[in-house]
């Protein structure tokens, strides 16, 4: 079977948008760098199979990421072929410094990312849990007074490595102060993936009881302990439309052993196709757009739906059971 057989369920949402992620967060932790070429490549194909977003890079210091040290050249090229539709893919700024190359590149669609969690924050950002947000708040505001439009990432919503589990009213508080800073879109992450179907129905039911609907909200899960698609259906019930994946499960979690990436595009979509649910995402497109960039680095896809029609969606020819 090339697609899943299709069984609505009228109590699941009609639409949902699928954020891509793979060419920032699924390239970012790649230890041999990627030629900007075949990033720029990337992020065309990803948007020529449907992907309404694809978030293209990252303006973090190339210290702190040496793969995406090419952010502004990448950008560059992707303008050179693509023209404006480069300017709408969302970037990462984690400060002002970010932000300004941003700005000078045009970019329309800009992202912060947050820690629900102490320890995270200090890790990650050098900052302490209350400290961050005075960190985003000007470049939230730089941004939003440019016009541009601010997504804010909160990591470690379901687990932390060095403070085990977090309780739902921290998360819930953390993102809300980002979003007042404001942040039209909240994506929570399982960043090392220890997260269960009750937990989400739990966490979004505590973000709707302090006034954060739903709609504001997306949901970023890592498969690591194989329940990102639990997950996601169990989001679904609650009735999240957005979700955050990444093209044949590119990328993983650094903090986390036998961290398995992100929840995979394919899988994501082969199940909403499955349940009726729109995408507008060409799945037989993003399965050789993943078999192409495994080729790259050298390795195959983790993604379970690429592996199960990789060798007949390249070639464009399926082949005969066995």
């Amino acid at each position: 079977m090339r697609a899943p057989a299709t069984v609505p369920d009228p109590s699941l949402p009609a639409r949902v948008t699928v954020y891509e992620v793979g060419p920032r967060d699924g390239l970012q932790n790649e230890q041999a760098l990627v030629p900007t070429a075949v990033k720029a490549e990337l992020c065309r194909r990803l948007l020529d199979a449907g992907l309404p977003v694809v978030e293209a890079t990252s303006f973090v210091h190339p210290r702190w990421v040496p793969q995406l040290a090419d952010a502004a050249d990448l950008l560059t090229m992707l303008t050179d072929q693509i023209g404006d539709r480069a300017r709408e893919l969302p970037v990462l700024v984690p400060n002002e410094r970010g932000l300004d190359r941003a700005l000078e590149l045009g970019c329309r669609h800009v992202a912060i990312f947050g820690s629900a969690t102490e320890t995270f924050a200090q890790r990650n950002l050098n900052r302490s849990l209350d400290e961050q947000f005075a960190m985003f708040e000007p470049t939230v505001r730089r941004a939003r007074d440019a016009g541009l439009d601010v997504r804010a990432y909160v990591s470690m919503c379901f687990g932390d490595p060095w403070e085990g589990e977090v309780p739902i009213d921290q998360v819930v508080d953390v993102g809300r102060r980002l979003f007042d800073l404001g942040a039209s879109q909240l994506s929570l992450g399982d960043t090392i993936g220890v997260g269960t179907a009750g937990h989400v129905t739990a966490l979004l039911g505590a973000f709707t009881a302090a006034g954060l609907g739903v709609d504001h909200l997306a949901m970023h899960f890592h498969d690591t302990y194989g329940q990102a698609l639990a997950n996601t259906y169990a989001a679904l019930r609650a009735g999240v439309t957005t979700y955050d994946a990444s093209a044949g499960g590119l990328g993983g979690c650094p903090y986390a052993h036998s961290a398995t990436g992100n929840l995979a595009t394919e899988d994501l979509v082969w199940m909403l196709h499955g349940l009726g649910i729109e995408t507008g995402v060409d799945l037989d497109a993003v399965v050789a757009t993943s078999t192409w960039l495994a080729g790259e680095l050298g390795r195959p896809s983790p993604s379970a739906v690429v592996r199960a029609l990789g060798g007949t969606v390249e070639g464009g020819t399926a082949e005969s059971p066995a």
